[in-house]
């Protein structure tokens, strides 16, 4: 009962030292909503207002219906410049495409030929130029087999392909990048706040305090884990229902007590990571090198960005044993498929068995740097 009250009041130590701590208040509230905001909003994977123009070589009814074809929100209203102006108009950014239509096109395929379109391209967007491609390629042979079939109705393809998403049916890259997000900033923010902590207390002198009162490493390390584990949890529900679902209108497809349940689990490996990075760091300079190479490779083999699946299968292996690959898929599981307890326990079960063995490990090494001070 006394160690259990020494971790509740030595957390609340916690978080009054955290919240004198103004800067760092800022960056936690920064974090899960300026970021995830930005990140989910700042790039896209979809053509989006691209601005692009016509050459009409040809002045036939074809080429005046393929010009009307391109509207927004994908594109801009075409415009139309002469064949002169092409060079100058993209290399001072006005255009990202332009498609030059050459005399007599409509009438060469009318008589059956395979007359050439030209598509000049500003590859300096090389994400939106390559996909963007694709579309224009798309919509003009679309408007073309409309134009000479006199109607819009197509014939019944052999096998007709019929697509349904149950998450995200428009495919919206800031409804995965904003869940992404949060998942990156639980795993940044955890392992930062704790071992700041750590790495605080020993420059201050207070951990000497600490050494001197009836208390363990057990509970000066138990005591971090809660405190910082608390404020992530709250910055992480808030920033799920404020930005998330109320800003970017994001819907979470399954159970959020689930999610939930399995982020407090997860926190327990991050706050672990945190003491064990703040204890073999001599100084936060030391400390913010090692986040940058230990959380990065972190974020980077947990599946979020790029599938696991596209990964080496040696690497695969080893990435079975780090809690971050299995939150990620957990995660995935509830909040993109709805998935239940039944599909995500063998998830939860690894990432509380790998969070143990390493808050075991790392108390191990806390205790031993509480010796040396001693």
């Amino acid at each position: 009962m006394n160690s259990l009250l020494n971790i509740f009041w030595l957390g609340l130590k916690e978080l009054r030292s955290l919240g004198s701590d103004l800067v760092m208040i800022f960056f936690v509230i920064y974090a899960f909503t300026g970021t995830i905001y930005v990140q989910a909003t700042g790039t896209s994977s979809e053509v989006n207002n691209a601005s692009i123009a016509f050459v009409d070589e040809d002045q036939s009814a074809l080429s005046k219906e393929l010009m009307n074809a391109f509207y927004p929100p994908r594109f801009q209203i075409s415009e139309a410049i002469s064949a002169m102006d092409v060079e100058t108009a993209m290399d001072e950014g006005r255009f990202m495409f332009v498609v030059v239509i050459p005399p007599l096109f409509e009438a060469n395929l009318r008589a059956g030929r395979h007359p050439d379109l030209q598509l000049n391209i500003d590859a300096t967007a090389m994400q939106q130029a390559a996909i963007g491609a694709g579309y224009i390629k798309n919509i003009i042979n679309s408007r073309i087999n409309s134009f000479f079939a006199r109607t819009d109705v197509s014939a019944p393809e052999p096998i007709n392909l019929v697509i349904r998403r149950l998450f995200n049916p428009n495919g919206e890259t800031s409804w995965f990048a904003s869940v992404v997000g949060i998942i990156n900033q639980v795993t940044l923010l955890t392992v930062i706040l704790t071992g700041a902590a750590v790495i605080r207390e020993r420059e201050h002198g207070t951990l000497e305090h600490l050494l001197v009162m009836p208390l363990n490493a057990f509970e000066i390390a138990m005591a971090k884990v809660w405190a910082n584990s608390l404020v992530i949890l709250v910055a992480t529900a808030l920033s799920l229902f404020l930005i998330v679902e109320t800003v970017l209108q994001v819907p979470f497809a399954g159970s959020v007590l689930l999610w939930f349940s399995g982020v407090i689990l997860y926190l327990f490996f991050a706050t672990a990571l945190g003491i064990f990075l703040g204890t073999i760091s001599r100084s936060m300079a030391q400390f913010a090198l090692l986040i940058i190479l230990v959380v990065l490779v972190l974020q980077l083999l947990s599946g979020g960005s790029t599938p696991v699946e596209s990964q080496p299968v040696w690497l695969q292996y080893l990435t079975f044993f780090l809690p971050s690959r299995h939150f990620v898929s957990f995660s995935q599981k509830i909040i993109y498929r709805g998935g239940g307890i039944s599909a995500v326990w063998p998830q939860f079960l690894m990432v509380a068995a790998i969070g143990l063995a390493f808050f075991t490990y790392s108390l191990i090494m806390f205790r031993k740097s509480i010796a040396v001070t001693k």
